[in-house]
Parts: structure tokens; sequence; C-alpha cells
């Protein structure tokens, strides 16, 4: 098949993240940066991007497990943590969760509405530690989870800088295996870590390989009939992925202002 290829990932494109991580620190004029960790490869991966843009010494690790979060996790985020030399908090988001839902989570319960909730106690322990320590917030969010809505608004999705907001997930893997990320955190399904057995590819119904050919076909301007020929994915799984990059638009912008009409 021919058509659009993701250009592969280079060193130089490495160094040029790199770069924009150490102007934005400099231009906000902070002490360092919060980051929360999970043990998978997006905040590994922005976590050894900071680390060689900056410094260990000026990145906090916040693992913020809840009550579905897997016991290996603890482990692997602490080595990681160890490996990177940077500063690694335990903050468990259970009790916060809990009272929130008690209050929330009225009538008929839907596991989406208890991650909603567990994403966005997440960001408040994130700001919390950022603003006691001059800090901001870096997010872990991919293009490919960006254009396709997936992430809670003002949870996972808020921050303050998101160095892998140009790169797709396919993107991600390349640049992690460039940085020296442990394969093993690579090779681990994604998962946002929000409910028992939850994993994106599960959550949105392709496997990202599929999904970032298509996204990125769809930003070259290529039709559905186009890229289902570059690709040999269905013209009706091309449309639907479309549709829902278009509907989640409200969540990539600013709010509204009276003068946007």
């Amino acid at each position: 098949m021919s058509g659009v290829s993701i250009p592969n990932i280079t060193p130089e494109d490495v160094d040029g993240i790199l770069g924009f991580i150490r102007k934005a620190v400099e231009r906000i004029g902070c002490k360092g940066v919060v980051i929360g960790i999970s043990g998978g490869i997006d905040s590994a991966v922005v976590t050894k991007l900071c680390v060689d843009a900056i410094g260990p010494d000026k990145v906090l690790n916040v693992f913020m497990p809840s009550r579905v979060t897997p016991a290996a996790d603890y482990k692997t985020t602490a080595e990681l943590c160890a490996d990177f030399g940077t500063e690694y908090k335990v903050i468990d988001i259970q009790p916060a969760v809990d009272a929130l839902a008690a209050v929330l989570l009225t009538g008929k319960e839907t596991p989406l509405e208890r991650g909603n909730i567990s994403a966005r106690c997440r960001m408040i322990v994130l700001y919390n530690l950022a603003k006691k320590r001059d800090s901001i917030v870096v997010g872990t969010s991919n293009q490919s989870e960006i254009m396709m809505g997936y992430f809670t608004k003002f949870g996972d999705g808020a921050c303050d800088m998101t160095p892998l907001a140009n790169m797709y997930k396919t993107e991600v893997r390349q640049i992690a295996k460039l940085i020296g990320i442990p394969q093993e955190i690579i090779d681990r399904p994604p998962s946002a870590g929000l409910w028992e057995g939850q994993t994106d590819e599960s959550d949105m119904g392709i496997k990202y390989a599929d999904l970032d050919r298509i996204l990125y076909s769809m930003e070259q301007d290529r039709s559905d009939a186009q890229i289902e020929a570059d690709t040999g994915i269905s013209k009706d799984v091309v449309a639907g992925i479309r549709a829902q990059v278009e509907f989640m638009e409200h969540k990539r912008l600013l709010p509204i202002r009276p003068d946007d009409f």
C-alpha cells in the first residue's frame, strides 16, 4: 500500500523537545516541575525528558494510586524514579475519591464517572504540590489522546506544559527507545488506570498503530477513501475516528468567550 507514512523520530526531534522544556521552565521562572507517574510509557518518557533537560533535582514524581491500582505499579514507579534520580512521592487518592463519590455518585454509577473523579483528584494533588514548591505541572498526554479527546478535562488534561502534545503514541514509543526507557515499560498495554482492567485501546476500540495512521493522514488532508486505500482500514472506521476528533474539539479549546461568536 502506498500513501502517507508517519516520519520516524530522530535524535534531533528529541533535542527539540529538550530545548522546549528548558525554554518553558526558564520563561515561566519556576524552580522545577511536578509530574504524575503511573508506570506507563507516557509519564516515564516525560519524566526522562525533563530529567535530561533540567536535571533530576528539579523533578518531583508523584505516584497517586487508588483501590484499582495494580500492586506491581508501586514497585515499577519506585524503580523508575530511582533510576531517573528524581524525588518520588506516593499519595493515596482513594480517601478523596470515596469522599467525593459519596456526595456526587447518587443513583446509577458508571466506571467513567468514578474514573473522572479519580483523574481530577490527582490533578488537585499535583497542583497543590506545584504551588508549594514554586513549580509547574507537566502533562503526559500525547497527540493521539489529545486529538481523540481521550483525557479527563481538568483532570489528566490539566497542566502547564505538554512536551508530547505533537507526538503520536507510536512516536512516543520511538522516543522511549531513543532515551533509554526500559523495554518492559514500552511493552505495557497503555492504560489510564481509572478502573480495573481498563486499557486505552479497548476504550477506543482501535489499536494505536492503526489510529495513528488515520490521525496522521487526516492531518495531511486526505479523504476517508484515500485513507482506506492507503491503510486498508475500513472507510467506516476512518469516518468514525474523524467524527470523534471533531466531536471532541471542545476539550482541546480554551473556554468559549462572548467574542468568539
